[in-house]
């Protein structure tokens, strides 16, 4: 009986209940779109960090620290036998990394070096084209971003400056023969790339790596020595940490339209019960219980969640299915600024996502339909049948 009478008071009451139910969609559609597009960026920083950078996770080096570049003068050793057996069978692979200085056209820039395999197949890289003859010069492979800020272009010759392991300053002559397209930066920006063998040789560190990264689903080795084991929520934090860091931006966007649809339903409650005391009175005067009317009241805001729900899923549910087949362009490169992001970003929408938003926002306008029905309890039949409100 009292989903029917809310039905019809609902119905009854015309645009004020459309234009609740309205702000609370908005609510709904822009919570949902913005907790969708965040779940996308991480969900593409992560697939594009494992495809290019981490797969499985790594072993590093004891002092390895990727952040401090003075580290890499002592962060080199060779493998202990179990990770090597794991190289050996081609589940994993040796990366050699050291400072260094190349001379593009007469300015001097520092760079990173960093030996790879060149067959390896674990990573999404193409470093098969380390194996191209470079004339007897070291073959680079550089990626867009570099090539643009160095002003390289395949077939350019440049001076590599490197400390060896001896502490001697030695040079070469390197030519790029490929850029790549990437977006993960950190492969890119900063680092060229060269064949790991050929590293080895010039800072003479022969069979020396400074960390290794394994295929996926490859089990944790027992004698991995004092090298140190790196999963890949371990490698990604730095990008859950940027992520996470912007998301206070969006709780505030969200706690704004809240405050805005739980302002409308409650100033339509406060109005609902001071237009309808009359009515008020004659139900508790037929014999409805003081708690079945603030039931009533509370069912009547509760259900403004629910033709929310109806509204976004049948206006906002295209813009959704739109926006995570074709993705939505992005104004600027975010590369520049850090963060792994396609030229598109896809937005992912899961149904853990739509329940979550769903009992929260039906929860909040639950409780604000209840604060001004509460009112009800304390009102006297005979007062609210004359009309007025105590």
């Amino acid at each position: 009986m009292l989903f029917n009478l809310a039905m019809k008071n609902l119905i009854g009451a015309g645009m004020r209940t459309w234009l609740n139910v309205f702000v609370t969609a908005i609510s709904f559609f822009m919570i949902i779109f913005i907790s969708g597009m965040y779940d996308g960026m991480r969900s593409h920083a992560k697939q594009v960090t494992i495809d290019t950078e981490v797969a499985g996770g790594a072993y590093w080096h004891p002092e390895y620290d990727p952040l401090d570049p003075f580290s890499y003068e002592d962060a080199h050793g060779i493998p202990p036998k179990e990770i090597n057996d794991l190289i050996n069978n081609k589940n994993a692979f040796s990366i050699l990394v050291s400072q260094a200085s190349i001379y593009p056209n007469g300015r001097m820039m520092p760079v990173v070096i960093k030996g790879i395999e060149p067959e390896q197949s674990i990573i999404n890289l193409p470093t098969q084209s380390l194996l191209k003859e470079a004339d007897g010069l070291i073959p680079v492979l550089i990626g867009s971003g570099m090539a643009n800020y160095t002003k390289l272009k395949v077939g350019d010759a440049f001076a590599i400056r490197w400390l060896d392991a001896n502490r001697t300053y030695d040079a070469d002559e390197g030519v790029i023969v490929y850029i790549m397209e990437t977006e993960n930066f950190k492969v890119d920006m900063g680092t060229i790339w060269i064949p790991l063998e050929q590293a080895q040789t010039m800072l003479d560190m022969k069979n020396e790596a400074t960390y290794v990264t394994f295929s996926k689903n490859i089990s944790k080795v027992q004698g991995k020595g004092n090298w140190i084991y790196r999963d890949v929520d371990y490698l990604m934090r730095d990008m859950e940490a940027m992520i996470e860091a912007d998301e206070p931006n969006a709780r505030i966007m969200y706690a704004i339209l809240l405050s805005l649809a739980g302002m409308g339903i409650f100033n339509s409650q406060i109005l609902s019960i001071f237009r309808r005391r009359k009515e008020i009175g004659t139900l508790m005067a037929m014999g409805m219980t003081r708690s079945r009317v603030v039931g009533l009241f509370t069912l009547e805001g509760g259900m403004n969640a629910f033709f929310s729900l109806i509204m976004v899923l049948v206006l906002g549910g295209p813009v959704f299915i739109y926006f995570a087949l074709y993705g939505i362009p992005l104004p600027i490169d975010y590369n520049e600024m850090g963060l792994i992001m396609a030229k598109k970003l896809f937005p992912v929408y899961t149904m853990g996502l739509f329940i979550s938003t769903t009992l929260f926002i039906s929860f909040v306008v639950l409780v604000l339909s209840y604060m001004p029905s509460r009112r009800i309890a304390k009102m006297k039949p005979t007062d609210a049948l004359r009309g007025k409100v105590t």
